[in-house]
């Protein structure tokens, strides 16, 4: 099979003739700058600065000659701006906090404080108050609120879609170029449209906005999902709607050349339970991710793809009756969350694209051995029958030893016979 057949087969839960493998898809299957500088090192190629795609954690591009190393078969179709709301383009030298040096955006524009800690600006602007902070020493930014004072008789959901609107003929060139780009590699594509992701807390804050309105504080945004509900509902509404007339607009354009497309990021889950109960997503976020995913479904092959962290299994029935086709990241550490149990109950109705390593202590703690064993156990119970793509468990951290990174794609490699 070429990489592109290998993950339609993996989406439509038949199975491949090995299992297909992403890193850098998207920017929560991805890897920090600091880790695609160590693996160039590691495999020998040539020496260049990583491109940060994602500076509110620092995430890096994959190069082809890495990506062919690696052996991956997903390449990502991302959007011009970044969360910071500025476009990816004239890049400029920047150094991490560890001291490497990479390449930003050239709207990628910093200030320092005197205890040594890095401020990012929304849109690139100084002159405004800062939207994203990194602690000296840190690994990515933080997300800083800038909530007005809330006046409930004057609020207005309308504030909350200030990021929101038509998309632009340059973004929609923007989509097809990378299409055509994209297409040449013979990998399957996934894509990250924007603009569909329900209450998603990374964006509540509106990073990319030079003075967010609306409710904006990330405790607060939580706590109106109970005592402003019909507002929430206002602006979900209006997203939606916004959001439907987007698709059409650029499935005209690229038509079905992507295999996936990365709806939502909204988390719903903690290490041990969900954010909120089954019976609050059917109320709250079924019926309008229902609505995307169905015109997805009715007009296109496009699969859709679902973003929680943590213990989510309690809101897996609600995902499929919304109309997600992939989970992601699959946290198997989280509470219910255990591998065997997933394939069984789920596996012919969801593909999980993620779950293949621990993020958060095998991969970055353990040893290469403990990494493979890890690798193969998951690759044997999610591989079953198609509806896997490999990934590890959320983005690849900073200081992960370049040599369990390397355990893992080998540990694929093992199990698929290559």
């Amino acid at each position: 099979m070429t990489s592109k057949e290998r993950l339609r087969a993996a989406l439509n839960h038949r199975q491949p003739d090995a299992i297909p493998i992403d890193l850098g898809g998207t920017a929560v299957t991805g890897i920090s700058a600091a880790c695609i500088a160590a693996l160039r090192d590691r495999y020998g190629l040539e020496k260049r600065l990583v491109k940060v795609f994602d500076p509110l954690q620092l995430i890096g591009i994959l190069d082809e000659d890495l990506k062919q190393a690696l052996g991956l078969d997903v390449d990502g179709v991302l959007g011009r701006a970044n969360i910071f709301g500025f476009v990816n383009e004239n890049w400029k030298p920047w150094r991490l906090p560890n001291g490497l040096e990479v390449l930003v955006s050239g709207h990628f524009n910093t200030t320092m404080d005197e205890e040594g800690n890095a401020y990012l600006y929304p849109q690139g602007d100084t002159t405004v108050p800062p939207s994203g902070k990194l602690p000296k020493g840190g690994y990515y930014f933080d997300a800083i609120v800038r909530q007005d004072p809330i006046d409930d008789d004057k609020l207005n959901p309308e504030d909350n879609l200030q990021e929101f609107g038509p998309i632009s003929e340059v973004d929609l060139a923007h989509y097809a170029s990378e299409v055509r780009k994209r297409c040449q590699s013979g990998r399957g594509i996934i894509a990250s449209l924007g603009g569909m992701a329900l209450g998603d807390i990374a964006l509540v804050p509106g990073l990319g906005l030079k003075h967010p309105k609306g409710i904006r504080d990330i405790e607060e945004w939580y706590i109106s999902t109970v005592t402003r509900r019909d507002y929430i509902k206002q602006v979900f509404e209006r997203q939606t709607e916004i959001a439907l007339e987007n698709l059409a607009k650029i499935f005209a354009g690229v038509g079905n050349a992507f295999d996936a497309v990365f709806i939502c990021g909204t988390d719903f889950g903690t290490q041990s339970s969900t954010f909120c109960s089954p019976g609050t997503f059917r109320d709250l976020y079924l019926p309008y991710y229902r609505r995307i995913n169905d015109w997805i479904h009715t007009y296109t092959t496009w699969k859709t793809f679902k973003h929680s962290c943590g213990a989510v299994e309690p809101l897996i029935e609600g995902f499929i009756e919304a109309g997600f086709d992939i989970l992601n990241p699959v946290q198997c550490s989280a509470a219910g969350m255990e591998p065997e149990k997933l394939k069984t109950k789920y596996g012919e109705r969801l593909v999980f694209w993620g779950g293949g390593v621990d993020t958060q202590k095998t991969l970055p703690f353990g040893t290469p051995a403990e990494v493979r064993e890890e690798v193969l156990r998951r690759c044997e119970v999610f591989g079953r029958d198609g509806g896997f793509v490999f990934n590890p468990v959320h983005n690849i951290q900073s200081t992960t030893p370049v040599a369990n990174i390397v355990a893992m794609f080998e540990a694929v490699k093992e199990f698929n016979g290559k």
